[in-house]
């Protein structure tokens, strides 16, 4: 099973909207539930991974002190013998380049491909937005 959350401006407006969707994406890790985010609201400064990220003590290294505002991650907790091990996929975004292609692990062994340009450019299309 796999989420992909849509990050929306509301979602980052205030605290406790923020708090609404770092829960609901932490309470799904335990259940073996893959969770994307993907956020593309540039006016609000907050990275909700890595709020995310620090409800289970973690951090990713390649965003820093001052995380992007914009980025796309994916978290997958993995069994590792009598361990649990969450891993990690994140790529800032930026502006007029290309979005990334993203992991959804639909289990342990099995991992699909989302092609985030893709997914904008049909969306686009269907919508005549140019």
């Amino acid at each position: 099973m796999a989420a992909v959350e849509i990050v929306s401006p509301a979602n980052k407006d205030r605290p406790d909207s923020r708090q609404v969707v770092v829960a609901k994406c932490a309470s799904l890790l335990p259940k073996g539930v893959c969770v994307s985010v993907v956020d593309l609201v540039s006016v609000r400064r907050y990275n909700l991974y890595t709020e995310l990220l620090a409800l289970f003590e973690r951090a990713d290294p390649s965003f820093g002190s001052d995380p992007p505002p914009t980025y796309a991650a994916t978290c997958y907790k993995r069994k590792n013998g009598h361990k649990t091990k969450l891993e990690t996929w994140s790529w800032p975004l930026v502006i007029g380049q290309p979005l990334p292609t993203i992991p959804i692990w639909l289990s342990e062994s099995q991992a699909v491909s989302l092609n985030l340009e893709a997914a904008y450019e049909e969306a686009c299309a269907a919508l005549r937005i140019a």
